[in-house]
């Protein structure tokens, strides 16, 4: 099984958590274009969707599935997403796609996250992928600086703009042996929207496909 099977193989076994009738959150990414892929033969049983991503929107849209705002929507039934990394406590990095911030909202509204990645992606600890944060524009090289107090080395993702209008610095060097408080400390500083950590809100199930099929972890 390649990485691409490994992916879709973990998306369609994301489908047993649908409920039908209700809205359903959608984030970014590969693994997520698979899931969005397997859901066209149940549109009619999904109410609507709000996504994360103006690229999962139009995939959507395309298969007849309606596109709600998140003000609109009200609680989500599940939210279905992929990871950049997970621990083993189910914490995340995301924000390879540059989605960290609609990802983490769409996430808070939900009664489940569901998160679907291929094997790889699961680590003993966060941080070997290099850590997300989406700033305003004006406060790069401040939030630069600050992180650099903080033992990383942020480099800035040139040409790339939020669908926010903000700009993506990613951490790399990190060790996240503590992933609520690395959270919120860096949400803290100013000119900071979010870090892609997903550990206040961290999954509640994750899927990870592999050569002997989907694993199941779930949070203790």
């Amino acid at each position: 099984m390649n990485q691409n099977e490994a992916k879709k193989a973990a998306a369609e076994a994301a489908l047993k958590y649908l409920v039908p009738g209700e809205v359903l959150g959608v984030g970014t990414g590969s693994t997520v274009n698979f899931f969005i892929d397997a859901l066209a033969p149940h549109r009619h049983d999904i109410a609507g969707a709000v996504s994360s991503s103006e690229a999962s929107s139009a995939r959507l849209k395309a298969i007849g599935i309606p596109v709600l705002d998140a003000n609109s929507a009200g609680p989500l039934s599940i939210y279905v997403d992929g990871a950049d990394e997970s621990d083993h406590q189910l914490n995340l990095i995301k924000g390879g796609g540059a989605a960290l911030t609609r990802e983490k909202i769409v996430a808070e509204a939900a009664r489940q996250f569901i998160c679907i990645a291929d094997e790889s992606k699961l680590v003993p600890v966060l941080g070997r992928f290099p850590l997300p944060v989406e700033v305003i524009p004006m406060a790069r090289s401040l939030v630069a600086r600050k992180l650099v107090t903080l033992g990383g080395a942020p480099t800035w993702r040139e040409g790339v703009v939020t669908d926010n209008g903000n700009w993506i610095l990613d951490v790399h060097g990190l060790s996240i042996t503590d992933p609520v408080s690395t959270e919120t400390l860096i949400n803290q500083i100013p000119g900071v929207v979010t870090v892609g950590l997903f550990a206040h809100r961290k999954a509640d199930v994750l899927l990870l496909g592999g050569p002997q099929g989907v694993r199941r972890l779930t949070r203790a």
